[in-house]
């Protein structure tokens, strides 16, 4: 795990040493993705630079010194990330006639770029990465990012250079970066909470998107990215050609591809260990790991001081069960405090998804005992965890035969009450609820569910679940709500099953967008390697192979994940209702956060930075001051981006 950067200027316009002033500038920007070491390569009479900052993982020594340089000298590489399968590919390129220096992925990269050509060996590689290869030969530049974007990569041109980094920090550093904001991506990030690719929060710079490969011949290029993975065709084609076993073979099936899987990510010249919230990823995950080791498993976990936040307890007991050396650490909002100020210069662009803050702290926690940590995401978007699945797929059911105007007036009739009455109902009638249901804010909900039932189609209701402003132009001076993947349906698989077609946007949009990238930050921030097991190339096709019934089954998602996990944990330590990685915001921002946030979202302040229009901001604030509304979803958009612009010196 690393970071990269570098740049494509005019053949012969600069001199190599100013070059190396620059992309090392550029490269220490992003020290914390790799504190191990650091190198440059420039080629002046080409105008190519290319730099690295390395984590050591595996091949500690210098033969795992980047940027390498392929045996006959052709390709030149700065990469970031793992590819997981590079043993397997050593052993095939040996027999082919290739050599070795070191035992690193990279110099297996390599030797596959000399075999196969860049594009046909990129799709063989099964891992997380990005990529910038210099070719000498053609005298061509290529950019390479992993099938669903596990590790990022921006790229954009300042005058007429090309430049590139693993973050955007990097690019800042470049002399003559001219930071022009991109009011349409203010839009995405507070519809979203995050900015879609290939977007980014810098006018004329973008973010590679995943599983496209960009070549250059000259930096005054400017051609499309080009796919070399499609997940559209492996949604398509898993679709055509299903999984015949039955339940059993699918259990057997799953198990042996994930504890394989698992393996993989296991390989490390470092100390390793996992995530755990004991729910059934992460347990999942944990338990695989346990399974191949010869020593109890490193795990670690977040809890909080407001109990029904609190899922702590439910790790410790499957730590317990696996005999795991575990850890934990309890978040108080004074902690949530003291990360605030971090945020913008670990996210880089602004990102607005509030779990990261304990993503953040677990990710702190971790890095002190171990080099690498495991996680279980991907699992609900793979196998149907999230609740929008269930509540999307029964309102659609419910109400898809309503003509428009009909869904109009039921949602009408949803929101004759105020939300602040229906929410104040609720804490009256608190003692005597079910204890899930004890700090429900009816209001809110009930009108959420009156905006759902409303869409008048299938891609509006998704599009709805997934957004936080519904009309971000109206609030975002000068922006315009653009298209992406969800309004744009031209690049949709043919999928005629309506929960099937979420989470394959959720894959498209959400996992890259969002949950990829509070990881990804959140582990570089503190040079930690995060991975992803459940996102192996041969699980992601495995998934779209099996039947819905194999992923929902009895009004619960990820069946077949369930089945595998009793096999080695008790079903009454992970059979019950999930919570997700909140944190308690809404109390945070009434109470601990609250003087924070009034700076922020002062009305002067709004209307001096001249981004957003103060009226709707301050409107929502108040009333959630006051309990009237929980509004902590769409303040937080735009407080991360004020803390982010705050973080700029503007």
């Amino acid at each position: 795990m690393c970071g990269i950067a570098g740049f494509f200027n005019l053949p012969g316009s600069r001199t190599s040493e100013s070059m190396t002033v620059d992309v090392r500038r550029m490269t220490d920007a992003i020290i914390l993705r790799g504190p191990d070491d650091a190198g440059v390569w420039t080629d002046a009479e080409c105008g190519v630079a290319l730099g690295h900052r390395r984590l050591s993982i595996l091949d500690l020594s210098p033969l795992g010194h980047q940027p390498m340089t392929s045996e006959d000298g052709r390709f030149i590489i700065a990469f970031n990330g793992e590819v997981y399968n590079f043993q397997q590919l050593r052993a095939e390129l040996e027999t082919l006639g290739h050599a070795w220096r070191g035992h690193s992925d990279t110099e297996v990269m390599l030797a596959a770029f000399r075999q196969w050509g860049i594009g046909e060996a990129t799709k063989r590689f099964n891992g997380m990465f990005a990529f910038a290869v210099w070719d000498r030969e053609s005298r061509t530049l290529t950019l390479g990012r992993d099938r669903l974007g596990e590790k990022p990569l921006y790229y954009g041109w300042v005058g007429e250079t090309l430049v590139f980094a693993s973050e955007l920090k990097a690019v800042r550093a470049l002399p003559g970066f001219p930071a022009s904001i991109n009011r349409d991506a203010i839009c995405a990030l507070l519809r979203f909470n995050y900015i879609p690719d290939p977007w980014c929060i810098y006018e004329g710079f973008h973010k590679l998107p995943p599983g496209t490969l960009l070549t250059l011949a000259s930096p005054g290029d400017r051609p499309a990215p080009q796919a070399y993975w499609s997940l559209r065709q492996v949604i398509e084609h898993g679709l055509e050609n299903p999984f015949k076993g039955g339940d059993a073979e699918a259990v057997e099936t799953f198990e042996s591809m994930l504890r394989e899987a698992v393996g993989l990510r296991m390989v490390a010249d470092v100390p390793l260990g996992a995530f755990l919230s004991g729910g059934v990823d992460s347990s999942l995950i944990v338990a695989m790991m346990q399974a191949q080791s010869s020593r109890p498993v490193r795990t670690f976990t977040i809890g909080f001081d407001v109990p029904e936040y609190n899922e702590a307890q439910f790790a410790a007991e499957v730590a317990r069960h696996l005999k795991t050396d575990h850890t934990e650490m309890y978040v108080t909002g004074r902690d949530a405090l003291d990360t605030i100020p971090l945020l913008p210069q670990l996210y880089d662009e602004p990102f607005s998804d509030y779990s990261q803050i304990p993503t953040y702290l677990v990710c702190k926690m971790a890095r002190q005992h171990v080099t690498v940590a495991l996680s279980g995401d991907a699992g609900d978007e793979l196998f149907g965890g999230y609740e929008r699945y269930f509540v999307g797929r029964n309102l659609w059911d419910k109400f898809a035969w309503m003509p428009s105007a009909m869904k109009k007036l039921a949602a009408g009739a949803m929101t004759v009450l105020p939300p602040a009455a229906l929410n104040a109902a609720g804490a009256l009638a608190r003692p005597v609820l079910p204890k899930r249901l004890r700090h429900v804010p009816f209001g809110d909900k009930l009108h959420k569910l009156a905006e759902v039932v409303a869409a008048p189609g299938m891609e509006t209701l998704y599009l709805t679940l997934m957004s936080h402003w519904k009309r971000p132009e109206e609030v975002v001076i000068g922006g315009r709500d653009r298209d992406t993947s969800i309004t744009d349906t031209s690049g949709w698989p043919k999928v005629s099953d309506f929960t099937h077609r979420m989470m394959h946007l959720d894959m498209e949009t959400y996992l890259p967008g969002d949950i990829l990238v509070k990881m990804d930050r959140a582990a570089m921030g503190v040079s930690l390697e995060g991975r992803i097991p459940l996102l192996d190339t041969r699980l992601i096709e495995f998934a779209w192979r099996i039947p819905f019934s194999m992923k929902v089954r009895g009004g619960r998602g990820k069946w077949l994940m369930r089945e595998v996990l009793h096999r080695h944990v008790p079903r009454e330590l992970i059979d019950r209702p999930k919570r997700g990685f909140g944190v308690p915001l809404e109390h945070w921002l009434r109470h601990e956060l609250r003087d924070w946030a009034e700076d922020l979202l002062s009305e002067a302040g709004l209307r001096r930075e001249g981004y957003f229009d103060p009226a709707p901001i301050r409107q929502k604030w108040r009333e959630h001051l006051s309990g009237a509304r929980n509004w902590h979803f769409y303040l937080w958009d735009v407080l991360m981006f004020q803390a982010w612009l705050a973080g700029q010196g503007r």
